[in-house]
């Protein structure tokens, strides 16, 4: 599944901002003043979506990291990429 670079809405919009370190990260949404804290893993992926990289390459990378099925990897991207979704913190 490929997700549209301009997809992360942190990507040059102004009312997201997100700090991340290898503790996980934090996003910021200024306008509706909610603040969505992520472990580590999820971290990567935030970082990975906002470099633009595509969940197969997300996927891939985490099976490898962490020796995880793939298929198993994949579930869990897309249920984290459907959550980030729901919080409006990621466009359709």
């Amino acid at each position: 599944m490929e997700i549209p670079r301009d997809a992360v809405m942190g990507k040059g919009n102004s009312r997201l901002r997100s700090v991340a370190n290898a503790d996980g990260a934090a996003i910021l949404d200024t306008e509706a003043g909610q603040i969505t804290t992520l472990n580590s893993t999820g971290a990567l992926v935030w970082k990975a979506l906002e470099r633009g990289q595509d969940v197969e390459t997300i996927v891939a990378n985490l099976a490898c990291e962490t020796g995880e099925q793939i298929e198993a990897v994949k579930k869990d991207v897309q249920d984290f990429i459907d959550a980030l979704r729901r919080l409006n913190l990621l466009s359709r």
